[in-house]
This record gives structure tokens, sequence and C-alpha cells, in this order.
């Protein structure tokens, strides 16, 4: 690789969670992964889609956020609100 072109290259400790759980109106598994590198916010990675977001507590208020950033329904969105208010604060 031409070191020119690299913009960073860092290792770092994190602090990963992985969750599944059903709703009403799919089934979800997630990794959520604690880091230093996205200001308190965390990076949830939606495993069967491969959809990522980085979510603060902030995100997760904004209308249509989770529903735009995972391909989700207003329902979907709702169930993995749920979820994730209980987990990002």
């Amino acid at each position: 690789m031409n070191g020119d072109m690299l913009i960073y290259d860092e290792t770092e400790e994190t602090k990963t969670r992985y969750i599944g759980f059903f709703g009403e109106h799919k089934r979800y598994d997630l990794a959520v992964t604690q880091t230093d590198r996205f200001y308190g916010k965390m990076l949830v990675i939606d495993i069967q889609s491969g959809r990522s977001a980085i979510i603060g507590p902030d995100d997760l208020e904004e209308e249509g956020y989770l529903a735009h950033a995972f391909e989700l329904t207003e329902d979907q969105a709702a169930e993995l609100h749920e979820l994730l208010s209980q987990i990002i604060f």
C-alpha cells in the first residue's frame, strides 16, 4: 500500500456487546461497540444486513434516523429505538 494514501492506522481496545432479539416485525442481530473513536457515541452494526451507524442519545431522538440508517419501516425503527434507548444514554 502506498503510504501517501493512508489517512490513519490506529489500534484501540473496544467493548462490544452482541444482542439478538425478536420484535413484533423483525428479528434483530446487533453488535454494539463502545469506543473512544466517536466522541462517546456507539457503533451499531446490524449483522444481518451489514448496515451500521454511529449512534448517540441525540441520534436516537432524531426523527427517522434509525429508519434511514438501517433501512427499516417506521414500526421496525420503533422496536429498535426501544432497545437502543436502554443501551445508549
